[in-house]
């Protein structure tokens, strides 16, 4: 019987691990896949970008740090690096710093002359 209450007790603290890193994953997906969009419709300046980057880190409550965050033009191509580490709680009461970082290569879209 107590045997039997240690592996479910084992199988909750690895399951809530798991939820609790997977919902992380899923929010850092979504992050830079928003980011993603917003790079490949960038009509304005990096500075402009930067900002809502910060505003999307903000929104998915990613806390990135501006001064990692790079941003460079290479021919019609925008590749934005930049990482994150936040606290992810994997049993109760004990925290563990999970570093998160990307690298998005996107090419710039514009806009076809005479197109509204």
């Amino acid at each position: 019987m107590i045997r039997t209450l240690v592996k479910l007790a084992l199988a909750a603290l690895i399951a809530n691990a798991v939820w609790r890193v997977g919902s992380e994953y899923v929010t850092d997906f979504k992050f830079r896949d928003a980011v993603r969009e917003a790079a490949v419709y960038k009509t304005r300046s990096d500075e402009e970008l930067r900002a809502k980057i910060g505003a999307l880190a903000s929104q998915f409550d990613v806390p990135i740090d501006e001064d990692a965050l790079t941003i460079q033009h290479e021919d019609s191509h925008l590749v934005i690096s930049g990482g994150y580490e936040k606290p992810i709680e994997l049993v109760p009461g004990y925290q563990y710093p999970w570093r998160f970082s990307w690298t998005i290569d996107v090419e710039l879209v514009s806009p076809k002359p005479g197109a509204r």
